[in-house]
């Protein structure tokens, strides 16, 4: 169960956050998170599959030419994930680094919330 909450957070991280194309984006998201998904950042909280993907379509048309990676495995404890990231254009410092921290339950992912560095 370990290796799918694994996988879980980096498709969320990088084949919905980090993804540019709206079809690939929108039938991960089905296949990632439960219908009803909660994800909170420190602008909003936004809930079910059109909002989060809107959200990450928003995050994406506000920086062309930038790119999610991790930082660091994914940590696992229980139903929790947590995966640090850095944001930024593609060969040069990342501009913006947090964490995503989410609560999986059933196979899919319940709940995310992102977490931004200082």
């Amino acid at each position: 169960m370990a290796d799918l909450k694994i996988e879980l957070a980096r498709r969320n991280l990088l084949e919905v956050f980090g993804e540019r194309d709206p079809e690939k984006r929108a039938k991960v998201i089905r296949e990632t998170y439960a219908e009803d998904v909660t994800f909170a950042d420190p602008d909003e909280v936004v809930v079910g599959w059109d909002s989060l993907d809107r959200k990450a379509q928003g995050l994406l048309d506000k920086a062309p030419g930038f790119v999610f990676a991790p930082v660091g495995e994914v940590r696992v404890v229980q139903d929790l994930t947590m995966l640090a990231w850095q944001f930024g254009p593609e060969d040069a410092s990342p501009v913006v680094s947090g964490v995503d921290i989410c609560i999986v339950a059933d196979g899919r992912i319940k709940s995310l919330y992102t977490v931004l560095d200082a």
